[in-house]
């Protein structure tokens, strides 16, 4: 297992793993090397991993009735993807999860999981707080929604993610921010002017 995942553990709960608890840890997340647009959550199919993002982006996002793709998050190196809802209730999954570009991921096991909860309390501990952060982060996105303009969600979302818009098709972008990809291109031109 790489050390971002120990960084990444130790960092949000401010503590060090041990040895011990980080050889466990190991053990139960497994390497996967993707080609870029590879989807390896599926709507409808039930999602059985968890993954954390080494190297790479992917997104993840829904398709509607229409067939217009809606991308609901990015993930770039040092996040955490899939389908919780899906791994945490054992139900289909409601999302797509695909890559953006070549990307190494691990992934770990629903059951694995469920030990590493159990017999690592700091990894039980990290994982509650990134759901609580995730939680949080989804009320202030769609808090944002209704009281910023296109512009000013974009402005937050290029601060937070500065590499974004280099890595992540602009359509995409566009479709995280509910616009239309000419309107993102319209912000983006009225931004260059104001430099």
């Amino acid at each position: 297992m790489q050390n971002n995942i120990r960084e990444n553990i130790e960092a949000k709960i401010n503590q060090k793993l041990t040895e011990a608890e980080y050889e466990k840890l190991s053990r139960w997340f497994v390497p996967i090397q993707l080609e870029s647009k590879v989807q390896f959550v599926k709507e409808g199919q039930v999602s059985r991993n968890l993954y954390f993002v080494d190297s790479g982006a992917t997104h993840t996002f829904i398709v509607d009735k229409k067939g217009e793709v809606h991308t609901v998050q990015f993930g770039l190196e040092g996040y955490w993807t899939g389908d919780m809802y899906s791994f945490f209730s054992g139900n289909p999954s409601i999302f797509n999860v695909e890559t953006l570009e070549p990307s190494t991921l691990f992934a770990m096991k629903h059951i694995d999981f469920e030990k590493a909860c159990e017999q690592i309390p700091k990894f039980e501990l990290f994982f509650r707080i990134l759901v609580q952060n995730g939680y949080l982060s989804s009320l202030q996105r769609i808090t944002k929604s209704f009281s910023e303009g296109a512009e000013q969600r974009y402005l937050t979302l290029i601060k937070n993610n500065p590499a974004l818009p280099q890595r992540v098709p602009q359509y995409l972008v566009a479709s995280y921010l509910g616009i239309k990809p000419q309107s993102l291109s319209r912000i983006r031109q009225n931004l260059l002017k104001k430099k």
